[in-house]
Parts: C-alpha cells; structure tokens; sequence
C-alpha cells in the first residue's frame, strides 16, 4: 500500500468549524427563548450540550484526528459490542429514563445520555471493518445481504423496543451506505428498503404515534393543534423569516409557540432569524460537507478508510438533511437533532466524534492506483 500522510484536510476543517460556530450561536438564541419562558432546567440543559457536548467533543475530534484511523480497525467489533450494550442498558428500570414515550436515555449521576447515539458511528466503524475484510465475498447470499442483515439486526432490534425510529434510519442508512460503496447488489439494497417499508406499515397499524406522524404528514391541517402543531408552527416561523430574516435573537416563535426549539425544532429558528439566505446558507455547508467527505473517500489510501469515510460522510449529511425536510414538512416528523445545531451533548459528542475519525481518514491519500 502506498500511501503518505500530511496534515488534516483543510476545507473539511474550515467546515466543521463553521458549522459548530454556526450552530452554538443558534442554540444560545434558541436557549434564549426557553430561558424568558421560565423554563426551569436551563442551566443543566445548557451545560450538557456547551461543555458535556461541544468541549468534550471538540477534544475527542482532535484526539481521533491525530490517531491513524487504521488502529481503529482491529477495535471495531469491540466498539459495536460496547455501543450495543449500552444502548441495551436503557431498559435497565435503574439506569433507563422514560421521555416523550420512549426508553432512550441513560441517567447517570445525575446527567443523562442517549447512547444508541454511539451506534450511529460505531455501526459505521463495524460495516467498513466488515465489508472491507469481505469484499471479494459481498456478491454472495450469505456474505453479503447476510452479513448485511446480520449488523442491522441487534441495532434494529433494540431501537424498535425503545422505541426510536429516527436513530434506527440514520444508522441503517450509514450502514447501507458503506454496504453499497463496498460492492453491495442493488437488488439486495432493493431488497432491504422494502423490508423497511413493510416494518414502517406494521408499526404504524401497532404504534399509534407512528401513525400519527403518517397521518399529519399526509393531512398536517387535520390535527393542527395537536399532532400538526409542531410542523405549523414550523412552517410559521420559517416563512415569517422572509429573505433576509427577524435578526439574530429575533425569532418570535422560539419564545411562545415553537415546540422543541432547542431540539429538532431548531432549523425554524435558525430560519426565522437567518431568512432564505441564512437557510440556504446552512443547508450548502451541510451539502459541501458530505461532498468533501467522498472526495475524502475516493481518495482513501485503502478501502477500509474509503468505507468508513462514506459512512460517516452519509450519516452526518443525512441526519441534517432529514431534520431539515422535517421542519419543511417534505417528510413526517423524526425527532432526529440538525447535526452540530440542536441540543443534545450525547448527538454533539457522537457527531464531532465522527468528524474527528473523517479528518484522520483525510490525513492519508494515496500516491497511485486504487484504494485496497
């Protein structure tokens, strides 16, 4: 293998860096709103994801960007085993903590986390390990659409019982996305996607909340003071923002009637003050963000960094892009946090993680030839 090594990717830097900039100023302005509604809470809410999420998760970054990624190859089922068991601790009467009508958190010490978070990296690591060790084998029934269906199988299991469908998408796209960039068969892809379609079916016939999404998603002016009311509150605030947008701390709908405006409801804000443009904007770092990652991976010295480059490229891009079609009403609410934006340290920790493992992937590249 001939490779070479120099410093991390600048551009790649420079976005990451914009994007947690970006996304700290909007979350102190969606803080602001909870903060004069009386909220109590704020303090902890805030320095879980300042301090717990950004700090500690800028430090992770820099310590993973200066770690060849080609260490963490050998430690990836033992990071996928840990990841599945702690999320698998949720269920745990002691340690588990119900919120909004799931099981998704770890109380520890009085501080609480999501850690089927960590999955979504974790399932990323174990696919490229995986799929880079088996390529000549990916064509075949059982190596292939088996092993495929083998590492979604405890992740999917786990998520429905939480249950936490938004997760559970994000991380079977990373997956599926490494899966394809190995070699993977369309038709077992296909395959795949229509198993998902018919799970979605059935839970929405077994979990009212899933068919209420559906259902709003469809006719959002049915329940408009209930089930609809996020996304028309959402729509509100991002057409009130106009071109240029209120101004930064300006939002009006942040402070009364967004729900979630620190969480998945944080785009409308960032609309609302920000505008079209400022939209816009976001919504272009996030697009260049995920095609310098591939540029990354086409450029990864073996094929085990350009499949973890594309996995963590796809998840990050797809979780931003998912929240944001939420907020716009393109597609039913999730629940999935706007990467580097929205509250959440366990989200913040995991995504700049990621970056952190994509940047040291970028510090290799190839001289010649074909990744191997």
């Amino acid at each position: 293998m001939r490779s070479s090594y120099r410093s991390v990717d600048k551009t790649l830097a420079i976005l990451i860096a914009l994007l947690v900039a970006a996304g700290s100023l909007i979350f102190a302005s969606a803080a602001f709103g909870l903060l004069a509604r009386g909220q109590g809470g704020m303090s902890s809410v805030v320095f879980n994801h300042l301090v717990l999420g950004v700090g500690a998760g800028l430090v992770v970054l820099v310590i993973l960007s200066h770690i060849d990624y080609r260490r963490l190859r050998p430690l990836a089922p033992y990071f996928f085993a840990i990841a599945l068991f702690a999320t698998a601790l949720v269920f745990v009467p002691q340690l588990g903590m119900m919120h909004g009508g799931g099981r998704r958190w770890l109380s520890i010490f009085g501080f609480s986390m999501q850690p089927s978070e960590a999955l979504k990296l974790a399932g990323v690591l174990m696919a490229a390990y995986y799929f880079s060790a088996l390529r000549a084998k990916i064509a075949t029934f059982k190596y292939g659409l088996g092993g495929l269906c083998a590492l979604l199988a405890f992740p999917t299991l786990l998520l429905l019982l939480q249950p936490d469908l938004g997760t559970l998408g994000i991380v079977v796209c990373g997956i599926g996305v490494v899966f394809f960039m190995a070699g993977g068969r369309i038709r077992d892809i296909i395959l795949i996607g229509i198993i998902a379609i018919l799970m979605l079916g059935v839970l929405a016939f077994a979990r009212p909340y899933v068919r209420d999404r559906v259902v709003t998603f469809f006719h959002p002016s049915a329940g408009a003071q209930a089930e609809g009311y996020q996304i028309r509150q959402s729509l509100i605030a991002i057409g009130s923002g106009g071109f240029t947008g209120r101004g930064f701390g300006q939002s009006v709908q942040k402070f009364t009637y967004l729900p979630e405006p620190m969480g998945d409801s944080i785009f409308a804000v960032a609309a609302e003050e920000l505008g079209f443009a400022g939209a816009v904007f976001l919504v272009g770092l996030f697009l260049w963000l995920a095609l310098r990652g591939f540029t990354i991976a086409a450029r990864a010295p073996d094929l085990f960094g350009a499949l973890l480059a594309s996995g963590i490229s796809a998840t990050l891009a797809t979780e931003a892009f998912v929240n944001i079609a939420a907020m716009l009403g393109v597609i039913p609410l999730t629940g999935i946090p706007l990467t580097f934006v929205s509250q959440g340290g366990s989200a913040m920790l995991v995504s700049l993680a990621s970056a952190g493992v994509l940047l040291s992937v970028s510090r290799a590249h190839r001289k010649s030839g074909k990744p191997r």
